[in-house]
């Protein structure tokens, strides 16, 4: 996994947080900054990036990395991912990835990972300098999201050169600028809120009501709600889609948020138990629960669990099809 805080192009130099490398015969910590690409290391990387410095997690892949000049990734359908708000969030995808890759137990799918602090920065802040309005429509307090856009473009050329054979943002707020991002990429680029629609379709669900419309319930941040993607492409599979309304929103959703900052756990758990209840009594056979900072609130056990559905692992599950079905990953 490689954490590339900064760009340099050509790709021969990566700005590199903190790297462990584990081989059958040994194991040795690299606590550099600056780092040239210049051979070819085991297959096994762990690379815990935070701007401490700190190992905040350990999570074995597959990320090769080749010799100067050439594709990083050299082997097999590779990944190319790009961070977004939450570090957490990030791991926790890859390490669905790597579980589900693997339970067969064979390799797990190789990848690439671009994970930059700035940008995570600056996605958190717009996403907090947006409020809804009477029309639902998220608008930004005078925050500019060209450097965002541009950010994340930069990132995306960086996998395609780096051997990447796919693109994926396991991120709810970069998917608002997706259009953007991946013009003009040379490789597919998943989009999370297209793979909740395709399982959801494909799981050909009956509603709740006889002769009434399938409802599909989306719990959102006022950023992802005004970006409107998760009601586009779930309404062109044919779902009626049910949104928070702004009562729900501002004293619901926005307080569990609140909360959450506050490390008021307890409190952002009930508030969000509240905000999914208020979208299923509206006939929702199900809800999206598309939000970065809320969907590890509530505990594995909680029976309104198995009426959520995580975009992260729609979107892990889309990866790895997409993969197994190039046929280049053995």
């Amino acid at each position: 996994m490689l954490d590339v805080m900064s760009l340099s192009y050509p790709f021969q130099t990566l700005l590199l947080g903190c790297v462990s490398v584990t081989t059958p015969t040994r194991r040795y910590l690299c606590k550099t900054r600056w780092c040239q690409v210049q051979a070819t290391p085991p297959s096994s990387v762990i690379l815990n990036a935070d701007e401490s410095g700190k190992f905040s997690e350990k999570l074995h892949g597959s990320c090769l990395v080749s010799r100067k000049g050439a594709p990083f990734v050299t082997q097999g359908s590779a990944v190319g991912i790009i961070g977004g708000v939450s570090v957490d969030a990030t791991l926790k995808f890859l390490r669905k990835l790597v579980e589900l890759s693997s339970e067969d137990g064979g390799d797990s799918i190789p990848f690439v990972l671009c994970s930059d602090p700035v940008l995570s920065k600056e996605l958190l802040s717009y996403e907090r300098s947006c409020f809804v309005s009477s029309t639902s429509k998220a608008e930004s307090l005078k925050l500019d999201s060209s450097p965002i856009v541009q950010s994340l473009r930069k990132k995306r050329v960086f996998l395609e050169n780096s051997g990447a054979s796919c693109i994926v943002m396991p991120c709810n707020v970069s998917h608002s600028w997706y259009e953007q991002v991946s013009e003009g990429c040379s490789v597919p680029f998943l989009h999370m809120a297209e793979c909740v629609a395709k399982e959801l379709k494909e799981a050909k669900l009956k509603p709740l009501e006889a002769g009434s419309p399938l409802r599909i319930g989306v719990l959102v941040t006022n950023a992802t709600l005004g970006a409107g993607f998760y009601k586009d492409k779930l309404q062109n599979e044919g779902f009626e889609i049910v949104l928070p309304d702004r009562a729900t929103m501002e004293h619901t959703v926005i307080p569990a948020i609140e909360a959450l900052n506050r490390k008021d756990m307890e409190g952002a758990c009930n508030l969000l138990r509240i905000a999914l209840q208020v979208l299923l009594m509206r006939a929702a056979n199900s809800v999206v629960l598309a939000s970065d900072d809320m969907r590890d609130l509530l505990p594995p056990d909680d029976p309104l669990l198995k009426k959520c559905i995580d975009p992260m692992d729609a979107l892990a599950r889309s990866t790895i099809n997409w993969v197994k079905s190039s046929g280049n990953n053995t």
